[in-house]
């Protein structure tokens, strides 16, 4: 019997909301938050992002991003910077850095007990199909 679309959605968001129950557990030992991991990782790969983006990459509402943003300079996780014209932008610091780094290492650990578990092939057909459905 084959799944139902809602099964198959549901098992989705199982899987997502697993990963993410076990990343804020673990990522708590760190001082962080997934959220707040996620801002560091998509900060390091677009080192020119806007608060806009950076909230489109994360999900989040530009309000939501901002007050993460002011949350995380007082942390010292974040620092502002000047942009062109009048825009600001922002970097990671060194304990920014640092904690993505160990926040990458611990997201690594939560995916490897899941979907790394699966056969090299199976993960690739993994990939192919959640992308594929993703930008349909």
């Amino acid at each position: 019997m084959e799944p139902s679309l809602g099964a198959v959605g549901q098992a989705v968001k199982r899987l997502q909301w697993r990963h993410h129950r076990q990343a804020n557990q673990r990522l708590a030992d760190l001082g962080l938050s997934l959220p707040q991991w996620d801002v560091l990782r998509n900060l390091h790969e677009h080192p020119d992002a806007s608060l806009h983006l950076l909230a489109r990459l994360t999900f989040q509402t530009d309000q939501s991003m901002g007050s993460m943003a002011t949350r995380m300079i007082g942390l010292g996780l974040l620092e502002r910077v000047d942009g062109p014209g009048r825009a600001v932008r922002h970097r990671l610091t060194g304990d920014g850095e640092r904690l993505r780094k160990a926040g990458a290492a611990v997201l690594d650990e939560v995916l490897a007990e899941s979907i790394g578990t699966l056969s090299k092939r199976d993960l690739a057909t993994l990939y192919r199909l959640l992308t594929a459905a993703a930008d349909a």
